[in-house]
Order: C-alpha cells, then structure tokens, then sequence
C-alpha cells in the first residue's frame, strides 16, 4: 500500500470503562481476599473442635485434661485407641450388620415406589405419595412407646433385625422422594419406547430404567447409611449394650471412661465416626452430583 492510499488517521482504541483495567483487578482481588477469608473463618471454626478431638486421643491419663486441651500431647501415646477400639469393635462389626442391608433395601424399595409414582400413574397417586412424605414429619419421640409395643407384639428380637426393620421403613419416605424427582426428568421417550417393544412396568423398571438410576442410587445409599449409622434414639429403644450399635456402646464408653481419661473417649469418637466420613471423603462428588442430576427435568 502506497503513501497516497494509507488511512489519514489511525483508529482509536477506547478506553476502558471504570477507571482502568487495574482499579477493576484491585476490587476483584479485594472482593476475592474477603471471600478466602471469610471461609477460612468458617474453616477454623468446623476445625478448632476436630483438633481437640484428635490431639486429645494420643494424650495419656493425666494428660487429658480440660486445662490442657489445647496443648499437645506431653508423650504421644496410642493406649487410647487400643482400649477404644477392644471396647467398639463388637458394636462396629454389629452396625456394619446393620447399616449395608439397611441402606440397600430401602433404596431398592424406594427406588420402586419413585418409579411407580412417576411413571406409571394410577388414580390416587399423588394422595399415596403425600401419605409417604407424611411419615417424614413424624417425630419419632412421639411413636417410640406405640413403636415399641408393636415390635414386641410381632415377636421381632430387639437387637440388629429390629433396626434394620426400622431403618427401612423410616427411610422409604426421603428414598421414594429422591427417586421419584429423578425419574421425573428421565425423558418420556425412553419409557414410551419400552412399551411400544412390548416391555411391561417390571421389564421397564429393570432393563430401562435401573441402569440409569445410578447416581439416584449412590446418593440414598450415602443417606441411608450415615443416618442408620449416627442413630442413636432407635438404639436406645430396640437394643442394649451387647446387641446394639456403635452409637451406643460409644455412649456407654464416655459414661464409662470419662471421669477416668477424656483420651479414650476421643478416641472411640474418632473410630465410630471413620466410616462415615470415609464414605462422604470417597464418594462426596458423586453425592452432589447425583443430588442435583434430578432437579432440571430432562
């Protein structure tokens, strides 16, 4: 391009709108320092309790203190734990009994019932689904005596059978929600498409739909599993000491060894809540994911 031909005047660049780029990327950081901040806040707040209960597990007898529970150990010791784990052991062993056959038969269960609810409508449905949720909002206080009499009179052995039984029952109504949300989002093709090749409810339920229920599945088991195994009112009522879970043989272990050594009692603490945060450590994200894959309808 010649002389002659070349623009006579060069384009401008504008300015940026606000003050200039860096007054914008100083209040981004700021805004960002305080959110960190803000978080670590919360942070040490979850944390400053934790720290008490490990640091309080390796302290020996005189050791354990209120005065010095926030001083480290003077000699590091794992007695604790060796006598919380001989006392919990049996009660570990007994809720794992509990909890896994718990927390697979209601999500099954409720896996049931939030398809037939979504899928395959009936007269009276949404009245049978209210009637479910209802049991949601029942205190259990207030049917723990009526509860009890019933078990009895079915001749149900207190212990390990009569959690699991309860277990499944008041977990129904969060399973049937869950799954029933899920299985609205699941696209009307899929099942009309089972019926046209001839598929039934049953042939639907488990070639079509079952195999995609996965994330449904990993969040109820989460659930189920952790209040199954942090229960501690139903333990109370419907076993003892030598039949009943870890909550309570944790229970009867701080009563126990409290006046004696806060160790062991931090120490039984941290061993019967290990599973679960194991499991949430383990399978957080498929929690949350799976938590929300039914909230947009597909």
């Amino acid at each position: 391009m010649t002389a002659a031909t070349e623009p006579l005047t060069k384009p401008i660049k504008a300015a940026p709108i606000g003050g200039g780029g860096n007054a914008g990327r100083d209040r981004f950081s700021w805004g960002r320092g305080l959110k960190y901040l803000a978080l670590l806040f919360f942070l040490l707040i979850v944390l400053i309790p934790v720290y008490v209960l490990i640091v309080t597990s390796f302290k020996g007898t005189g050791d354990a203190s209120p005065v010095r529970a926030w001083n480290l150990p003077l000699s590091w010791t794992m007695e604790n734990w060796k006598e919380a784990w001989t006392s919990l052991s049996p009660a570990i062993w007994r809720t794992v009994q509990m909890v896994v056959p718990a927390a697979l038969i209601s999500s099954l269960l409720g896996s049931m019932n939030g398809f037939v609810l979504a899928r395959w409508r009936f007269k009276g449905a949404d009245i049978v689904f209210t009637l479910i949720l209802f049991g949601m909002f029942i205190p259990y206080q207030a049917v723990m005596i009526p509860l009890l009499k019933l078990m009895q009179s079915a001749h149900i052995p207190n212990g390990i059978p009569s959690l699991i039984i309860l277990h499944v029952i008041y977990g129904l109504p969060i399973t049937t929600l869950i799954f029933r949300n899920y299985y609205m989002s699941i696209p009307n093709e899929l099942i009309e498409a089972a019926r046209v090749d001839g598929a039934g409810m049953l042939r639907t339920y488990a070639s079509v739909v079952l195999p995609i229920s996965i994330p449904s599945f990993v969040v109820v088991l989460i659930w189920q599993f952790t209040s199954a195994w942090n229960d501690f009112l139903f333990a109370v009522f419907f076993s003892s000491s030598q039949n009943g879970p870890v909550t309570l043989a944790l229970n009867n272990l701080a009563n126990g060894a409290l006046l004696q050594n806060y160790g062991v009692s931090m120490a039984g603490a941290l061993l019967a809540s290990l599973p679960t945060l194991l499991v949430y450590a383990l399978l957080g994200k498929y929690f949350i994911g799976g938590l929300m894959s039914g909230s947009v309808k597909g």
